[in-house]
């Protein structure tokens, strides 16, 4: 029928359990969780974790709900093997845990994931997509690796570089309103400066009311006036990827 409703692309939460659909593989000095969609594809998206590792569910299901879309999803560990934050340690020893899990000192792991999925994986169209402590990595590959076709940074800004603004890859930036780590000011600093010396396509969105892990939150903590925000943010992101890979 005409009116009938056509399935969101990224409603998979509905249908698949949080287990993982794919495995973990050694990628040179590093792992990575790596799946596969049901037919063949030419297209990798290096997903990245947020300060809770490669190992958190949310994040690989983010990484199976691209699967389910096409994509040869890998979500590399980034922290080497270095333990993630948890959500039981002190936050005043933050700034001391991440001095050496930087989000912009990741070149040696990008390149070694880049050759996988390229050789190993036939990916000949190459995105990122990155949540919290990624969507700062995701900000960084869009200024350093013009190859990487699309970038979606969900919830992370650069603060420190003096050239973060002038993105070599298109890239779309989705925050939320309400977040308290990222605040609306640095939203609006970010676009303006976009809007001056970015030469590239990019979009910022900001959802009203949405907090901080809106977008990779598991399906049992989704409050159901949240639902259509997040699928919305879901959709963008794979529209943006579809749009330049």
């Amino acid at each position: 029928m005409a009116n009938e409703a056509k399935p969101c692309p990224c409603d998979i939460g509905d249908r698949m359990e949080y287990g993982g659909l794919g495995q973990e593989v050694q990628i040179e000095h590093t792992k990575a969780y790596v799946v596969k969609p049901s037919s063949s594809s030419d297209k990798a998206v290096i997903v990245i974790q947020d300060i809770y590792g490669w190992q958190l569910p949310n994040t690989r299901y983010m990484a199976d709900m691209l699967a389910a879309n096409g994509y040869i999803a890998a979500v590399p560990d980034f922290y080497v093997g270095k333990e993630p934050w948890s959500p039981s340690h002190d936050w005043s020893k933050f700034q001391e845990w991440l001095e050496d899990r930087k989000p912009t000192n990741i070149n040696k792991e990008v390149d070694a994931v880049l050759r996988y999925v390229k050789e190993q994986c036939g990916a000949r169209h190459i995105g990122a997509v990155g949540f919290c402590w990624g969507g700062v990595a995701t900000h960084y590959l869009a200024l350093q690796y013009p190859e990487i076709k699309a970038g979606v940074s969900v919830y992370g800004i650069i603060r420190e570089k003096e050239d973060r603004f002038e993105l070599r890859s298109p890239t779309l930036f989705i925050f939320g309103e309400k977040d308290e780590v990222i605040p609306l000011e640095q939203v609006c600093s970010l676009e303006a400066k976009l809007k001056e010396k970015c030469t590239v396509d990019y979009q910022v969105k900001t959802f009203p009311g949405q907090t901080h892990g809106f977008v990779h939150r598991k399906r049992e903590d989704i409050n159901p006036a949240d639902k259509p925000s997040i699928q919305e943010a879901r959709t963008d992101m794979l529209n943006w990827l579809n749009k330049y890979m």
